[in-house]
């Protein structure tokens, strides 16, 4: 009877062993320090802008508001048939709505030594839009709006802005193309360690840029660039991705 209780306490002792060493394993096993590694893949692009905005604006001042008005109106169809000219559709400029203010100029009044608020009349405000895939015809027209100064319509042109109608796939040709950079270089810093890549842990996009080629711009600024003012554009892109090593 003693000898069977021995043996029970023998083997009761010999599970609480294993059943500690059991728990200090997993527990080792899940608190050990990952082995990982951390890159950064870059991606970069050179590509045409497809599309172009033109922005142009000019007006008519008169004594009286319907005369501005009217002055105004005439002008919108010499500049529609100039734009005709150069190829542009209708569908391709917005005309938007005539805005007309009072115009006023401040003189000194010596005699109340003041200043005086004189009343000179009103001025008609036009600004036109124009929006076309045709990028090459735009640029074209623009370099002959000087053909409106003889008629004497003073016009305001702003530059030009060039933008991209395929983004989304591009950005997403780009991110693939980073991601695949950044495992190279990863599978390049293992190796070299005599390691392998076990899988991806995390991957975080970084700034997505769009500047002007050779340009001056702030390449990696935290907010990004878009540059809209030169027709031929650099599309850079970073990942940052994590890999657990073996």
């Amino acid at each position: 009877m003693k000898s069977t209780k021995i043996i029970i306490a023998v083997i009761l002792g010999l599970c609480f062993v294993l059943a500690a060493t059991a728990v200090g394993i997993s527990y080792y096993q899940t608190k050990k320090p990952e082995k990982t590694v951390s890159v950064v893949g870059l991606a970069e692009k050179d590509f045409t802008s497809d599309l172009i905005v033109w922005n142009l604006r000019y007006d008519a001042t008169a004594a009286d508001m319907k005369d501005a008005y009217s002055s105004l109106k005439e002008k919108n169809k010499i500049v529609k048939e100039f734009l005709k000219s150069q190829g542009i559709t209708d569908s391709e400029m917005d005309f938007m709505n005539i805005t007309t203010e009072r115009q006023y100029e401040y003189e000194w009044d010596n005699v109340n030594r003041r200043s005086v608020e004189i009343f000179r009349g009103y001025n008609s405000e036009q600004r036109v839009r124009i929006e076309s895939k045709d990028v090459d015809k735009i640029e074209k027209a623009i370099r002959a709006i000087a053909q409106l100064y003889d008629q004497n319509i003073q016009i305001n042109s702003d530059s030009p802005e060039y933008y991209y109608t395929k983004l989304g796939d591009l950005k997403m040709e780009m991110l693939s193309q980073a991601s695949k950079n950044a495992r190279e270089r990863a599978e390049a810093v293992t190796s070299s360690a005599g390691s392998k890549l076990a899988g991806l842990k995390s991957a975080t996009t970084g700034v997505f840029q769009i500047t002007a080629p050779n340009s001056s711009e702030d390449s990696y600024s935290w907010g990004g660039a878009f540059n809209t003012s030169s027709k031929q554009k650099h599309v850079s892109i970073n990942m940052r991705l994590t890999y657990y090593v073996k």
